[in-house]
């Protein structure tokens, strides 16, 4: 019974990260961050920047390497077995995914007819600083004693976001942001 109950708390809070979550896997960091450190307490914080960085290195959006990273750990920290996190590793990954999804067909099914409506105009218009805002959180959520720990990352950080702001090649300054980490640190 312990491991239902755990698996529809997962599913029912990534399915609330997927409906809230809007523009994309940075703007939802900070809705993941709350339901799994801050209302469940399923991972520490220290954890989630771990998750947030190995979500970033591997292919497909950060919101769906999250959820399965994240369903799995939770599922065998609480002493159950590879299979059953495997299990809650797909049931979060499905529950993150279900909105976008039936909202994408939605919208698909009648973008052409809506494209030109100054409701949907004004809409959109109306989410874009919300998304900005949402991603300056996930932002502001990653900066801790344990990521810039000395002025070296905060160095490294500026001069990735000058040269950002001057729209250098975004794999270009990842890569050698690396490259100046190994070297430094």
């Amino acid at each position: 019974m312990e491991l239902v109950q755990l698996y529809l708390s997962l599913f029912w809070s990534f399915l609330k990260i997927g409906l809230f979550g809007f523009g994309g896997g940075y703007a939802m960091l900070p809705l993941i961050q709350h339901e799994v450190v801050e209302a469940h307490n399923w991972i520490s914080v220290s954890d989630f920047t771990d998750i947030v960085a190995i979500s970033q290195t591997t292919p497909g959006p950060i919101a769906f390497n999250s959820a399965t990273y994240i369903g799995y750990s939770v599922v065998t920290n609480m002493g159950f077995g590879n299979f059953y996190g495997i299990l809650g590793s797909a049931l979060s990954t499905l529950a993150v995914s279900i909105p976008s999804l039936v909202l994408m067909t939605i919208v698909c099914a009648f973008f052409a007819k809506l494209n030109k409506n100054q409701w949907m105009q004004a809409s959109l218009s109306v989410l874009k600083p919300a998304v900005i805002g949402l991603i300056a959180s996930a932002a502001l959520l990653l900066i801790d004693g344990h990521n810039f720990i000395d002025y070296k990352s905060w160095i490294i950080f500026g001069a990735v976001f000058l040269a950002s702001v001057k729209k250098v090649d975004p794999i270009l300054l990842i890569v050698l942001s690396g490259i100046v980490g190994l070297i430094l640190y």
